[in-house]
């Protein structure tokens, strides 16, 4: 715990203008953002006396090791900067807006030549035309179903859309009139990407003009005595208004507006938005946020604002937001918002009428948010903090760990051996800081050394990023040796971790190997956790504590202890390490089965420069197998459409010199099969994975 006189700048250091703060911990992990109007004025407050801070700002302050800041010309280019540090350094100790869940949007793709209907999550692409959130995507496919009879635009994934175009068929939807079928030319490109838009107009909610047009042409047909095409408008104009009815008018003057709802107590806080289009609701969605500091009501707002808009532009920042109090001050937010959108944008607190009666249906529903996640996650909370506490107190650390790193061992019989290590913070998992490791060391099987060098190239990356950040003088803490073999064959989402360039001073975001845990967990006994220990202290580490839970009965064992730490079946802290540990052990496992799968996939015929993939399934489609390839002549491989002879002998020396693959094994008898029996060699465009002999539970015991 820092004391945070240490660091406090000196007196007139601060300048007296509008900037953005960074605080930062002792591994130079920036963990709090700020904005300020005043520098000067906004730091002093964080220097005072401990007693007279809120508690979570009185950790903030102590948990840190050191403050910068950067000066900017103007109040919005401060709260700009905030914004964009926050989302690049996720800083621990800022407000978090956590989504439960990732909200589905009706999108409709006008970027492609015929646009398509569909759900989508996630990030929003560019020229794609999005409504919603929905609550759920059931909702947007009902609403889709009705709106088809209409407006039949395509639905279909592009797979299911080339292959009726290949085949000159349409899908059942273009049979039965939900789709205008543009895959076999039913409607030009043009007309389809007029009738897209007339999809989105509606759904945007300019519904008026295409009823009155639909009842017109009803009349006319039924004029002209027309009566089964009357009948079809009229069930396409009920289609229409039950669509609408699905989000009822509630503002009367067509508003297009955002209405945000706070409701908080002193730990916690529950935003809620509804999205007006329209004057109708179309679409809601909602955050829970820890409070770190003690923040006011229009700081959350302004927070939220952040959230919803810090990506967004156009027509996706709405005329009007409602909110039930102004940030402080206001006019660099609304600023801020008029130039996302590229005019202006009223931000104000609602007085009366239509608007304030719906911002009380949005407080309600923000209201019962706050109360539904306190019920959910109090007894989590507590769980979580009593489960860090039990690990110490078994354990004999000084305090609780607030980041665990857990360590697995994954091959199968020995080949494709590979590790993994994942991360829990707070006791919550942190996946973004997974990493994976191939064991290059050495060949064969042997979980010992495999966990000795996992160990030893993680806390070697750490030592190299902390002598990077020059917390160590120059020549402290690395050997040559620890230098050149540092981090070598780690992996990270599959590509290898090489030694990136140096920690800069103003650089807080995470690094690979950067931070260092209060605990090791292993998978495995005495054995594996001496060979983690070993490794630690063979660096010199020795503020870092070293744990192994065994599968068999579920013992926590301890360096140079002879028995283990027994705790009892109810404890949460043994729930904890259990949960990290198999979370471990699931990472390693599907990495170790991808790599095997990858390796199986494999053909000699990869190898051959300058042959492609058609020419490739060419060659197997003419032979059979890579088998009988390799015993073709090279006239007989000239026969293949596409394969010269100067190709053709180039394939001929690339299989003459390749291992024959292995034979298949036929799983229910245990017989070695032939090619002329019937099962395929395992190549490209068969992609098969040999199963080891034995059955099934005794392959499991093989693979770990």
């Amino acid at each position: 715990m820092a004391d945070p006189s240490s660091y406090r700048p000196r007196p007139g250091e601060i300048p007296d203008s509008p900037g953005v703060y960074r605080f930062r911990d002792e591994h130079r992990r920036v963990i709090y953002v700020g904005k300020a109007k005043s520098l000067r004025q906004r730091l002093a407050n964080y220097f005072q006396d401990l007693a007279n801070l809120h508690p979570r700002t009185r950790t903030m302050v102590t948990t840190a090791a050191s403050v910068e800041w950067t000066v900017v010309s103007t109040e919005v280019e401060a709260l700009q900067l905030e914004y964009s540090w926050i989302k690049e350094y996720d800083p621990r100790f800022n407000v978090k807006y956590r989504d439960d869940k990732s909200y589905p949007y009706l999108a409709v793709t006008m970027n492609e030549e015929f646009p398509r209907v569909q759900v989508m999550r996630g990030h929003k692409k560019k020229g794609v035309r999005y409504f919603g959130p929905y609550g759920h995507a059931w909702a947007i496919r009902d609403t889709v179903d009705l709106l088809l009879r209409v407006f039949p635009v395509r639905t279909c994934s592009t797979g299911v859309f080339k292959n009726a175009a290949r085949t000159g068929r349409p899908c059942l939807l273009g049979y039965i009139g939900k789709c205008s079928a543009p895959c076999v030319g039913r409607i030009t490109p043009d007309d389809h990407w007029d009738l897209a838009d007339e999809f989105c107009d509606f759904m945007a909610g300019r519904t008026g003009t295409y009823l009155r047009r639909l009842e017109r042409q009803m009349a006319d047909a039924a004029e002209e005595m027309e009566y089964e095409r009357a009948a079809r408008l009229r069930d396409d104009i009920g289609a229409l208004k039950k669509a609408m009815e699905k989000s009822a008018v509630v503002l009367a003057d067509a508003t297009d507006a955002d209405l945000i709802a706070v409701a908080e107590d002193e730990l916690e806080a529950a935003v809620q938005i509804f999205h007006v289009r329209g004057g109708r609701v179309r679409g809601q969605r909602g955050w829970v946020t820890d409070k770190v500091e003690e923040i006011t009501t229009g700081a959350l707002v302004e927070h939220a604002l952040q959230q919803l808009y810090g990506e967004e532009s156009g027509d996706a920042v709405p005329k009007e937001v409602l909110v039930p109090a102004l940030p402080d001050p206001v006019e660099p937010v609304q600023q801020w918002l008029t130039e996302r959108r590229g005019s202006g944008v009223s931000l104000r607190i609602p007085q009366r009428g239509d608007k304030k009666a719906l911002m009380e249906t949005v407080q309600r529903n923000a209201q019962q948010a706050l109360v539904l996640h306190k019920t959910k996650r109090a007894s989590d909370l507590t769980t979580r903090s009593r489960a860090l506490e039990e690990i110490a107190e078994a354990l004999d650390l000084d305090s609780a760990p607030l980041r665990i790193e857990c360590y697995d061992i994954s091959h199968l019989q020995g080949d494709d051996v590979v590790a993994s290590m994942v991360v829990f913070e707070d006791g919550l998992a942190r996946k973004s800081e997974y990493r994976r490791f191939q064991i290059k060391g050495f060949e064969g099987q042997d979980d010992v050394r495999s966990m000795h060098e996992v160990i030893t190239r993680r806390f070697r990356r750490y030592l190299a990023e902390k002598e990077k950040t020059g917390e160590w003088a120059d020549g402290e803490g690395l050997t040559d040796g620890d230098q050149h073999a540092n981090g070598a064959g780690a992996e990270d989402d599959g590509a290898a971790l090489t030694d990136g360039p140096a920690l800069k001073d103003d650089d807080g975001r995470p690094k690979r190997f950067a931070y260092p845990p209060q605990l090791v967990v292993v998978d495995g006994g005495q054995p594996q956790v001496a060979a983690a220990q070993r490794a630690l202290d063979e660096l010199g580490i020795d503020d870092i504590a070293v744990c192994g839970l065994a599968k068999r009965l579920e013992e926590v064992w301890l360096p140079r202890e002879d028995d283990p730490v027994v705790l009892p079946r109810t404890s949460e802290g043994l729930y904890l390490l259990q949960r990290v540990r198999d979370e471990a052990h699931r990472f390693a496992i599907t990495y170790q089965r991808a790599k095997r799968a990858k390796r199986f996939r494999s053909s000699p015929l990869d190898d051959v420069p300058g042959l492609g993939e058609t020419r490739k399934q060419a060659l197997i489609k003419h032979f059979g197998s890579v088998k009988k390839l390799r015993s073709a002549t090279i006239d007989q491989i000239c026969e293949v459409p596409g394969i010269g002879r100067k190709t053709a002998e180039t394939v001929a020396a690339a299989l003459a010199g390749a291992t024959p693959a292995a034979p298949a094994v036929n799983t229910a008898t245990g017989e070695i099969m032939d090619d002329d029996d019937g099962a395929p060699e395992t190549t490209a465009d068969a992609p098969g994975e040999p199963v080891p002999a034995g059955t099934p539970d005794e392959r499991r015991g093989q693979e770990r």
